[in-house]
């Protein structure tokens, strides 16, 4: 897992601008979707699901705006069964909206609600540092993931097993242990195979 994303403030304006503008064309699409019980001051949040991804969008109360959005998408790298039990979240957020806690209570929002989350490849030092904070109260482990198959490395890996391409942290959800997750999605556990290694 690479942590080197970094994206420019403008393009980050520009992007939630179209994002807006699209959605005005839709006759006010924003104000009609449903209200998520998420609370950060001066914010509303609201929710859609699509093929099996959700989005929530920040809406600033006081300009109308859009203050930013997360979505937590499918991963394309992983197999039908694993595929529904995790979703890998994106978060962009306005200049003005930055460092307020808000992507973290989404995240718990999912979390609470059961959603298992996984990185992407890459992420930001921000991103990062916000895993490493919700992994105070959620159960963090780490997996490889290559050629489909998903392999459990364990609750902690050492920094060059980190930076692999292949590896992953993963968010346990509300509900969700160690061994029903790797019943659920069949993963792999590289410390079940260690121990039954001649």
């Amino acid at each position: 897992m690479r942590i080197d994303v970094q994206l420019p403030p403008l393009a980050l304006e520009a992007e939630l601008e179209r994002i807006h503008a699209r959605m005005q064309r839709t006759a006010g699409a924003l104000s009609r979707l449903r209200t998520l019980d998420i609370r950060v001051t001066g914010l509303a949040f609201r929710h859609r699901e699509a093929d099996g991804e959700h989005y929530v969008y920040a809406q600033d109360l006081a300009s109308g705006r859009l203050a930013g959005y997360t979505v937590f998408n499918r991963l394309i790298e992983l197999d039908r069964r694993a595929d529904p039990h995790l979703r890998a979240p994106h978060s962009r957020y306005a200049r003005a909206w930055q460092r307020r806690g808000i992507a973290s209570a989404v995240y718990r929002w999912a979390l609470a609600g059961g959603m298992n989350l996984v990185t992407g490849a890459r992420q930001s030092e921000g991103a990062h540092a916000l895993w490493r904070k919700l992994a105070r109260s959620h159960e963090l482990g780490y997996v490889e993931l290559k050629d489909k198959v998903l392999l459990h490395l364990g609750d902690s890996i050492d920094a060059q097993s980190l930076e692999d391409f292949h590896t992953r942290m993963v968010l346990l959800g509300r509900g969700w242990d160690l061994e029903r997750f790797l019943r659920e999605t069949g993963a792999r556990s590289a410390c079940a195979e260690a121990a039954d290694a001649p």
